[in-house]
C-alpha cells in the first residue's frame, strides 16, 4: 500500500503544492545488439519505450543515456546528436542503453493540476450531492484519487494505491498542517505557490505516519 502523491489546488485552479512520495524507481543499463529489440516513440521531448518489456525495462521507461552520454529530449548532451539516429545505425552497435523514469517537469505538474481541478470540477457538477465523509474519490484499477475541497475552494488531492485506507482522514490533516505551517506563515501569501521547510516536513510525517502506522494514529 502507499501514497503516492499529494497536490494542493487553489480555488482558481492553479497549482501552489505538489509532492511526490515514493521511491524512485531504479534505473536500468544494458548493452544491446542490433537490431533493437524495443520500439521507441518521442512522446513529449522525450524518446520513450513503446513497445517490448526486457530485463526490468518497461514500456512508458524514458532512454536516459546512450554509452554512458546522458540524452536530453532525443538528442546527446554531449554534442547534441539525435539519439535515434544513432539507435538506428548499425556500424553503432554493441549499444549500451540507460533507461528509467524521468521527473515530471515544473510545467506538467502545474497541466497535472489543472486537469485535476477541472476533472473533480465536473464530478462534482455531475453528482451534487457530496460523498458522506465529504471526499469525493476516483478509482482505477491501479490508484485512487481522493479530493477533499475546503470551505475556501481549496483542493487538496492524493494519488494513492487502491489499497490504501484512512486518506480521508489523511487529507483532513493536511489540511491542518497546512493551516498550522503555511497561512499562519507571515511571509505567505494566499493561494500562492508554498514554500516553507516546516510545511514539507510536517506534511512527510503525516504522510508516513498513515502509511505505517494507519489513520487512526496519525
Amino acid at each position: 500500500m502507499g501514497i503516492f502523491s499529494i497536490f494542493i489546488i487553489n480555488k482558481a485552479g492553479g497549482l501552489i503544492f505538489q509532492y511526490d512520495h515514493y521511491t524512485q524507481r531504479p534505473e536500468v543499463e544494458k548493452t544491446f545488439s542490433f537490431p533493437l529489440e524495443l520500439v521507441l516513440k518521442q512522446h513529449d521531448e522525450k524518446l520513450v519505450v513503446a513497445f517490448g518489456e526486457r530485463d526490468g525495462i518497461k514500456v512508458g521507461h524514458t532512454l536516459l543515456a546512450i554509452n554512458g552520454v546522458p540524452v536530453e529530449g532525443r538528442f546527446l548532451q554531449s554534442d547534441g546528436k539525435d539519439a535515434m539516429e544513432i539507435i538506428n545505425s548499425p556500424q553503432n552497435y554493441p549499444i549500451n542503453l540507460k533507461f528509467g523514469r524521468t521527473k515530471l517537469t515544473t510545467n506538467e505538474r502545474i497541466m497535472l493540476g489543472s486537469m485535476f481541478h477541472s476533472l473533480f470540477a465536473i464530478g462534482s457538477q455531475l453528482s451534487p450531492e457530496p460523498h458522506s465523509s465529504g471526499i469525493e474519490v476516483l478509482e482505477t484499477d491501479g490508484f485512487k484519487l481522493h479530493c477533499y475541497q475546503t470551505m475556501t475552494g481549496i483542493k487538496f488531492i492524493a494519488l494513492t494505491d487502491p489499497r490504501q485506507g484512512g486518506v480521508d482522514i489523511l487529507l483532513r490533516k493536511l489540511y491542518e498542517v497546512f493551516s498550522d505551517f503555511a497561512l499562519k506563515n507571515p511571509f505567505y501569501s494566499v493561494d500562492m505557490p508554498v514554500r516553507c521547510d516546516l510545511f514539507d516536513t510536517n506534511l512527510q510525517q503525516v504522510i508516513e505516519a498513515c502509511e505505517k502506522q494507519g489513520a487512526s494514529n496519525i
